[in-house]
């Protein structure tokens, strides 16, 4: 696992060379975290690469920038390749030779054989930048869900990539914030792609790659898309396949010549990755984090867990001030604003778990495959709404618009008399466009969070509702925050996340479950709880989703009151934000006249950042 910084800049005269090597060493420094155990570099008159590799395969197998055809092509690779035995294999039969064991450089042999089809015969996580020197081509993707980052920015002529935006942005001249991604992040919690909050510099998509040749703009084509084909299955049958695919996937996850341990927590999606692991390693140790506030903590069931699975449990609890502590480090890491509570824990569990392996397991991705959270049992509970004359749900609509704001059946209605287009933007909805434009001095009523969902939508027509839902969420929940979360957290802590859930394989099934088999009986998720019927411990498999909760509800009332208010107060934000609304906020939680604290946390999250990289840029 490792961090990539590049260049791709054009026929540069020898001083002007080591001027941009010192600029891409710099640009390397700030991702050390990302693979502090060594680093390297190659540079011609059209290109300079920098990389940092945290060692998972022996080092010496494939060091970075690795060259291949006798050093015609040049790679610089962040992730794993979880079909590169079998595609090394392939080629060899063809004829293809190599000088390593590595997946590195399984993939500069397929590019070699495939050209802009390669990233379409990797299943893994990766984001790559392949160099021909022959043809003076550059070639770079990222994987279909977008596990690994890809950020790019032209920058005086010159293509800047690199796997974190702050290396970018530490060479830009002008760093001017995106006020189009500030509002879309007001809705969402996250940036979403391919936005970043530094104008310039931008993602580049899952299922997407680019190409950069000499003389020419730079290309960017893609090649997948996720999309859903529901077969209608056997419960027993399906269940099967499932089971089978999810250990099939779990195996491959654990290549590694380094300690692998797992997340756990009190749910279902990591305890179904712990139980299949353990039978590929019996000693596998599991890490739990949790507060100490009542109804705020899963570690005695991720405990309860372990004990019956015959598995080694760590575990930590967060107290608030060690939360609040972390927090302005969190947000440097995380690169753009990430409001989302629940990443918090995660940058402690993974620090705890990089004590004691080098390599993780993670149940991220789960509910968006297999349909788990809640809220995707809505189509079934306004499908009354359906079936009233427009004009019957217009009168609703109006009633429900004068009753008070909490008022039962209110927001019922409300959901209910709202298109879905409308309605569900995904897992977070935050501040919605009337309190955006309070909010925001520089809100466009041209750019509503519409614009980011409209064309996953378009997409989606004919999809059972409940496949639109999952469809957006994997989209842009599951890349913006999930993802994103995942891979920033870990690599803070210098430790390699996996995610076999989020597999391609894994997912060519999923996309085959009709809806009635993902939400049945009351649950969610339900052919993947009846596949992990026979191997997860009861207790865990049916238990209601309780996620990754964090209590800043009552922290914001009490413990973190003080800090929030001398925080809008003092942020120098005031060109951005209406800072008295935000006050308003922040009293109105306090008075217990309605709970803010997710709008407060989203503000707050900002304004740290705006601290962390503006007002007092600091790296830590």
């Amino acid at each position: 696992m490792c961090g990539f910084v590049g260049c791709l800049h054009q026929d540069l005269d020898p001083e002007l060379l080591q001027g941009q090597k010192e600029t891409i060493k710099e640009m390397n420094a700030l991702i050390v975290h990302r693979g502090p155990d060594s680093e390297g570099y190659f540079q011609d008159s059209d290109i300079t690469m920098g990389f940092r590799r945290l060692s998972i395969i022996d080092l010496e197998k494939g060091s970075q920038p690795l060259s291949y055809d006798d050093e015609r092509y040049w790679i610089i690779f962040n992730g794993e390749i979880y079909n590169y035995i079998e595609l090394r294999e392939e080629l060899k039969a063809e004829g293809y030779a190599f000088k390593t064991e590595s997946d590195t450089e399984v993939i500069l042999a397929v590019y070699k054989k495939y050209g802009e089809q390669t990233a379409e015969q990797l299943r893994g996580m990766f984001a790559f930048v392949i160099w021909d020197k022959a043809e003076k081509k550059a070639y770079m993707a990222r994987d279909h869900f977008g596990i690994k980052p890809f950020h790019y920015a032209e920058e005086n002529g010159a293509v800047y990539v690199a796997s974190e935006a702050k290396a970018i942005r530490q060479i830009m001249q002008e760093k001017q914030l995106d006020h189009d991604a500030l509002q879309h992040y007001m809705t969402f919690q996250y940036v979403p792609e391919p936005l970043t909050l530094t104008t310039g510099i931008k993602r580049l998509l899952p299922g997407h790659y680019m190409v950069k040749e000499k003389d020419q703009p730079l290309r960017i084509e893609k090649y997948w898309a996720a999309t859903f084909a529901p077969v209608d299955y056997e419960e027993k049958e399906l269940a099967g396949k499932l089971k089978d695919a999810l250990f099939e996937s779990v195996e491959k996850h654990m290549r590694s010549d380094v300690t692998v341990g797992s997340f756990l927590s009190g749910g279902v999606d990591s305890s179904i990755i712990v139980s299949i692991a353990k039978e590929f390693n019996p000693d596998i140790t599991t890490v739990s984090v949790g507060f100490e506030r009542e109804g705020y903590s899963e570690i005695d069931v991720a405990k309860e867990t372990a004990e019956k699975l015959h598995v080694k449990n760590v575990s930590k609890v967060i107290t608030p001030e060690e939360f609040i502590n972390e927090f302005p480090r969190f947000v440097w890491y995380m690169d753009d604003p990430l409001a989302d509570p629940a990443a918090v824990p995660q940058f402690f569990l993974a620090a705890e778990t990089a004590k004691h392996c080098t390599v993780s397991l993670s149940g991220e991705g789960a509910d968006e495959m297999f349909g788990g959270y809640t809220i995707y049992n809505e189509p079934n509970s306004l499908k009354l709404f359906n079936n009233m004359p427009q004009a019957l749900n217009s009168a609703l609509r109006a009633v429900a618009n004068v009753f008070p704001e909490g008022m039962k059946g209110k927001s019922f209605i409300e959901r209910g008399t709202t298109p879905m287009e409308k309605r569900y933007v995904g897992n977070a909805k935050i501040f919605d466009e009337a309190e955006k434009q309070v909010l925001l001095k520089n809100y466009d009523s041209r750019k509503p969070f519409t614009t980011v969902t409209k064309p996953f939508y378009d997409a989606s027509v004919g999809y059972d509702p409940i496949d639109r839902m999952q469809f957006i969420d994997i989209h842009t929940w599951l890349v913006g925050d999930l993802l994103l979360n995942a891979d920033r957290t870990t690599m803070a802590a210098s430790l390699e996340l996996r995610t076999p859930f989020v597999d391609r394989k894994v997912f060519e099934l999923a996309r085959t479950i009709p809806s009635r088999l993902r939400i049945a009986n009351g649950t969610t998720k339900y052919i993947l709880r009846k596949a992990a019927e026979d191997f997860v411990p009861e207790h865990v498999l049916y238990r209601k989703k309780l996620g990754f909760p964090v209590p800043i509800r009552y922290w914001l009332k009490d413990e973190l009151y003080d800090w929030a208010e001398q925080l809008i107060k003092t942020s120098q934000t005031d060109q951005y934000l209406n800072k008295d609304y935000a006050l308003r906020l922040l009293s109105d939680h306090r008075q217990g006249v309605r709970d803010n604290s997710r709008k407060l946390w989203t503000v707050l999250t900002f304004m740290v950042w705006h601290d962390v990289y503006v007002e007092n840029p600091r790296r830590f």
